[in-house]
């Protein structure tokens, strides 16, 4: 297997970077389809229209549906066909920026991402997660080529929400304990190859990013501020997290993540909180994590404020046998789980994550929380 990397062709990361939008797209295209929920258009429409005007560019506005679903993709194929789109943008959270991106490849058309929250490590990554009509996981399909652009406004994220930011945080932090994983055993990566050193490097830097000033970055953003820390964050989720998960490698964290929407009582939860329960319990699988790199992840994410219990991921004592519909999915052939050193077993995985909660309420109790 060959080392390979994959990532954008540009990121673009500052305050008010939506107000130049129209100076980056008319490099790539010049009639944008842009797909945004109205939630997202009533923040950023004004800034983003008229910088397009401004150039010149035709926008097509689209109301986004919700999910990213195959039906949805398909409506949205419908209009660059019929409308001659030549640039599909998306606008907002990672659901929106998924459907972009395969409408995009499946007409072969520009990309363009601008998230509008720092939740997830979507808005560089060439892949899209898939969701059926009940907003179920279901899988994802890795294109051949990532965004063309990644246009990121930091003060529209340092105006969201706060919960969102930590979101990012949960996913961002498995980045590197996953990464780590995969290079070990010689794991592929999502780019199709194996894990390069830049690839690891960005992994590590963004685990350290986050721990230095990741409680202060949400202070901040509580407080609707942007700050150095609050940028850092919002690169670390973004950019650091996309690129290291994608070239880095995947692990049990995401996968114990990718199964929780399979409980209705976890539907509230954004994916990077799910993400965050996973680095727990993948340490407490994990034969080569030491103690103290697994009390500095939970503590963080206590302090950070990451569900890391049952309780706050909304599953009041789950029992053995319903922990174990997790556990056999963790266990089951072309699980992320294989990236591990060692035969990940459905009885492992329920153990791992009973630990992972007690681990959670121990480290909450000592913490006063």
């Amino acid at each position: 297997m060959h080392n390979v990397l994959i990532a954008p062709r540009k990121y673009v990361q500052g305050r008010n970077a939506l107000a130049e939008a129209g100076k980056y797209f008319k490099i790539i295209g010049k009639k944008p389809l842009v797909l945004w929920d109205s939630t997202v258009k009533g923040i950023v429409g004004k800034t983003l229209l008229g910088s397009l005007r401004e150039e010149g560019l035709e926008a097509i506005d689209v109301d986004f549906k919700g999910d990213c679903t195959h039906k949805e993709v398909d409506r949205v194929i419908g209009i660059i066909k019929d409308k001659g789109a030549d640039i599909a943008v998306g606008v907002g959270g990672g659901k929106t920026l998924d459907t972009a991106k395969a409408a995009a490849i499946e007409t072969e058309i520009r990309i363009v991402t601008c998230p509008t929250i720092a939740s997830t490590d979507s808005p560089t990554s060439a892949a899209s997660v898939w969701y059926d009509d009940d907003g179920n996981f279901i899988g994802f399909d890795c294109w051949p080529f990532n965004p063309d652009l990644v246009l990121v406004d930091s003060l529209v994220i340092s105006r969201g929400p706060t919960r969102a930011l930590v979101a990012g945080m949960g996913d961002a932090l498995a980045t590197w304990v996953e990464a780590k994983v995969a290079l070990e055993t010689g794991a592929g990566n999502i780019a199709g190859g194996v894990s390069t050193l830049a690839a690891m490097a960005i992994a590590e830097l963004g685990y350290e990013v986050l721990l230095e000033h990741g409680v202060e970055a949400k202070r901040a953003v509580e407080n609707n501020v942007l700050t150095p820390s609050v940028e850092k964050v919002i690169e670390a989720n973004i950019l650091h997290s996309g690129l290291g998960f994608e070239s880095g490698g995947l692990a049990t964290a995401h996968m114990v993540a990718n199964c929780l929407p399979s409980f209705p009582e976890c539907h509230h939860l954004m994916h990077g909180e799910e993400v965050g329960f996973g680095v727990i319990t993948q340490l407490c699988l994990d034969k080569a994590a030491s103690m103290d790199e697994v009390y500095e992840a939970v503590d963080f994410e206590i302090d950070v404020g990451l569900p890391v219990t049952f309780e706050e991921l909304g599953l009041k004592n789950p029992t053995r046998e319903q922990l174990k519909t997790i556990g056999d999915v963790c266990a089951g052939e072309g699980s992320l789980c294989e990236s591990h050193c060692f035969n990940v077993t459905s009885e492992a995985v329920v153990d791992a994550m009973i630990a992972a909660d007690a681990l959670g309420a121990e480290r909450k109790d000592l913490a006063g929380v």
